[in-house]
């Protein structure tokens, strides 16, 4: 009797199993693990004139809606002011209430998009809290499914995204409603 216990090789696996894209992680693992001491990334995407290539959803007059190039989940978005601020305590008024409604309008593309089970949302203030870019408050908005939690992330530390960056774009943009 064979024993199920033993690991089957790839060879064993069905071709379909072979390979796994996670067409993300490449540019995540090359880039510089050291603070830049270039220009704020969220900053400089703003200027380029190219929403479609930096993933800008929608432009408010003090805040945007970008993708998350390295998501947590598919249709991962970041709500971030223009302005590089730190704590939500060095935002103007009007800052903070576009802020919170482009939250809102983020949640509500999502929806309209993906149809999500729910959502997490919130921001991580300082390194110690998690936060890739700390001199630049941003808040993440991560579409959830019921199930959609599986093995992948915990076992072999890999995401599974079922659209590639281009792809997902396209899919929110069309439910951006214009303002």
């Amino acid at each position: 009797m064979e024993d199920s216990s033993q690991k089957k090789t790839s060879k064993e696996l069905p071709s379909s199993m072979d390979t796994l894209h996670a067409y993300w992680r490449m540019p995540y693992i090359l880039a510089p693990k050291k603070e830049d001491k270039g220009e704020n990334p969220f900053t400089k995407i703003t200027k380029t004139g190219d929403d479609a290539a930096e993933f800008i959803l929608l432009r408010g007059r003090l805040n945007y809606i970008v993708m998350n190039r390295y998501p947590y989940n598919a249709g991962h978005l970041l709500v971030l002011p223009y302005r590089e601020v730190a704590l939500l305590d060095d935002l103007s008024q009007g800052e903070r209430h576009e802020l919170m409604d482009l939250i809102v309008e983020a949640q509500n593309i999502l929806t309209r998009a993906l149809k999500p089970d729910g959502f997490n949302t919130g921001f991580n203030f300082g390194n110690a809290a998690g936060a890739g870019i700390p001199c630049h408050l941003h808040c993440h908005i991560v579409p959830r499914w019921q199930g959609d939690t599986n093995f992948m992330p915990v076992i072999s530390n890999t995401r599974v995204l079922p659209d590639s960056m281009d792809a997902m774009f396209q899919r929110l943009h069309s439910c951006v409603e214009a303002k």
